[in-house]
């Protein structure tokens, strides 16, 4: 049954009035999961509200992370249950990690998917309205959440997390979902530029804002915005990209910390690293989050090609998917059509103009992964998701 707080519970108990920070458990995969649980005073079980989960970093953990990136002061008037879960020791090192398609073999998706369901059966939570952000290896989490579990996750947030090579194949996610990236460009554990390791290939930034820009159909070039310098001692600037104008208003942003650490803006400031003192990272994503609603967060300059099949019979794709040699459409209209291919950076790898009937287009000389294949013929548009093995 959901916690609802009764008008005589709240004349009799003035205790109910103030905020609580639990410990909790469930049980996944035969094992036994914790989370801490923030409930600000303010929520009386009389209304749905917001929840947002606040995923630690890679050697981390819950208790570290609810006071590190702190939204309590901002749950405590906005309205929103904030959940802190723990994740499990990485089998390669032991520290407390989130399998962010790692290959780590911990089902973090369907645990944290689990998660949102208990706190929902409890409380009174508008699904339509779940996020998620996270610290390091809780952002590369974040983005695990935005490409898997998009049927519960509206918007993520990102703080010196990226994404894995991974990312892309295991995404299933067909709707636009609004992303916000901050990232520091001296980030000595994340580099913002990329790299490989152990656990495989870390996307630069830029490939991962590309990725998204194209995902969402935001406008490639970002409004830029330089934050005021308010803070002289720090050791950084901040400037803000918006990617803008993207399907049901998606919007990618991005603050870049010129000169940053791996550290959370706004935060403490921790010894030996620089940290941002110019914005507070956890305001400005819960005004990025509190825009979006996931019931909104639809197609509107395309549908995927499957749906095209079924409603207007217009277009086709008659080749296999994953192919390694050649991607063949067909297009059943008397008008002409323009397909061009992008890959997971948001870079145009193929483009090609004024095609009739159906086309084969040679696709051996693109390296394997995922690609985006966008399709447009008058008024009518269309996007698919193929694979190059």
């Amino acid at each position: 049954m959901r916690k609802m707080l009764t008008t005589i519970g709240l004349i009799s108990s003035l205790g109910l009035f103030a905020q609580t920070t639990s410990n909790d458990s469930i049980m996944h995969d035969g094992g036994v999961r914790k989370y801490k649980l923030y409930v600000p005073a303010i929520y009386d079980g009389t209304e749905e509200v917001p929840l947002l989960l606040n995923l630690h970093g890679l050697g981390s953990n819950n208790d570290q992370q609810i006071i590190y990136g702190d939204f309590r002061p901002i749950a405590d008037t906005a309205n929103f249950i904030m959940v802190v879960p723990q994740g499990l020791p990485n089998p390669f090192n032991q520290d407390n990690h989130w399998n962010a398609n790692f290959g780590t073999g911990i089902d973090d998706v369907g645990f944290l998917s689990d998660l949102i369901d208990t706190i929902a059966a409890n409380y009174m939570i508008n699904e339509d309205r779940v996020y998620s952000t996270g610290m390091s290896n809780g952002g590369y989490m974040s983005f695990s959440l935005a490409g898997q579990l998009s049927n519960k996750i509206t918007a993520v947030a990102s703080v010196t997390g990226s994404m894995t090579g991974n990312h892309i194949p295991a995404s299933t996610v067909t709707r636009p979902v609004p992303i916000m990236q901050i990232h520091g460009d001296n980030d000595p554990t994340v580099d913002y530029n990329g790299s490989t390791n152990a656990l495989g290939s870390s996307l630069s930034i830029d490939s991962v804002l590309n990725y998204w820009v194209g995902h969402n159909f935001c406008d490639k070039t970002p409004i830029i915005t330089p934050l005021p310098n308010i803070n002289t001692a720090d050791g950084c600037t901040a400037t803000k990209y918006e990617y803008k104008n993207g399907d049901s208003g998606a919007e990618v942003v991005h603050y870049k910390i010129t000169d940053g650490g791996h550290t959370w803006p706004g935060a403490f400031s921790l010894p030996g690293k620089v940290t941002n003192q110019d914005f507070d990272a956890s305001t400005e994503i819960w005004k990025f989050f509190s825009k979006y609603e996931k019931s909104s967060l639809i197609r509107t300059s395309f549908v995927s090609v499957e749906d095209f099949k079924g409603l207007n019979k217009w277009l086709e794709i008659r080749s296999e998917n994953p192919s390694t040699e050649t991607l063949k459409l067909a297009s059943l209209l008397d008008t002409d059509y323009t397909i061009s291919i992008v890959n997971f950076e948001g870079k145009q790898v193929f483009n090609q103009s004024n095609n009739l009937g159906e086309v084969t287009i040679d696709i051996s000389n693109l390296t394997n992964g995922t690609y985006l294949v966008n399709i447009n013929s008058e008024d009518k548009k269309a996007v698919l998701k193929i694979i190059k093995q």
